[in-house]
């Protein structure tokens, strides 16, 4: 009984996503046709519209499961365990320190290669 639904509802996804795409369109199309009207009145158009537009794809089976994926994000980040402020700053030093080593390390090897090579070359 569950899949019939679920195959009724992916049935009106494609409606649904074609309003979304009319409705982005008219948020253009209207943006360019009302070129002459204060700035503020088309924001306010495209951006209403960007929102119905939004609105409708979320009630696709796509839009449904980035809500859920969004909330699972949510989840998970709140059970990450972040390192404390010495932590980070210890952390920032040793790979700063890290970068400068292998930088100057780098330029040695550079400078030598290229002290190597004029002597070949002459």
């Amino acid at each position: 009984m569950k899949h019939n639904a679920e195959v009724q509802e992916s049935r009106h996804d494609g409606l649904k996503w074609a309003v979304v795409v009319v409705l982005l369109v008219l948020a253009v199309v209207g943006n360019t046709y009302f070129a002459d009207q204060p700035l503020l009145y088309r924001v306010l158009g495209v951006v209403a519209l960007s929102v119905v537009a939004v609105l409708v794809a979320l009630t696709t089976t796509k839009g449904r499961e980035l809500v859920e994926l969004a909330q699972s994000a949510r989840k998970e980040i709140q059970r990450v365990v972040w390192p404390t402020r010495p932590e980070t700053i210890q952390t920032t030093a040793i790979v700063l320190v890290a970068v400068l080593v292998v930088g100057l390390l780098l330029w040695l090897i550079d400078t030598l290669l290229s002290w190597a090579m004029s002597g070949v070359i002459g």
